[in-house]
């Protein structure tokens, strides 16, 4: 799916549903086969929110990480954007209870709190 985002695409429009495309996706499909053949590097830059380098240090801090391949560390930079993105929604909802636009820490802590799958971070933000 992430492949086939042209370079007029911006990633701001998958989060984003207000934001209205020119043109439908897989409509310029020869452009889409040069991208696929091209470099593996270009693509990945343009795909990243989080700057690829800190996030290789952050890894290679690790004493048991000797090496750390390209596509490893774009797996864990998109693997971490998706992780924020979803604990972000999650306490929006909380936020949008009481009424506010603008997450704070105890919105955090109710959906850490709440759902299942953020039970491994009970008591990280203390």
């Amino acid at each position: 799916m992430a492949a086939t985002l042209g370079p007029t695409q911006g990633a701001e429009s998958d989060l984003d549903p207000s934001v209205v495309e020119d043109e439908p996706r897989g409509t310029d499909g020869e452009d889409e086969n040069s991208q696929q053949t091209g470099a593996t590097t270009a693509p990945q830059s343009r795909l990243a929110k989080l700057p690829l380098a800190r996030i290789k240090a952050l890894m290679k801090a690790d004493p048991d990480v000797t090496l750390a391949s390209q596509e490893s560390v774009f797996i864990i930079a998109k693997a971490t954007e998706l992780f924020v993105e979803m604990i972000a929604k999650d306490a929006l909802v909380y936020a949008q209870q009481g009424k506010r636009k603008t997450l704070q820490r105890k919105d955090l802590d109710n959906a850490i709190e709440a759902i299942d799958e953020f039970a491994f971070l009970e008591g990280t933000l203390d």
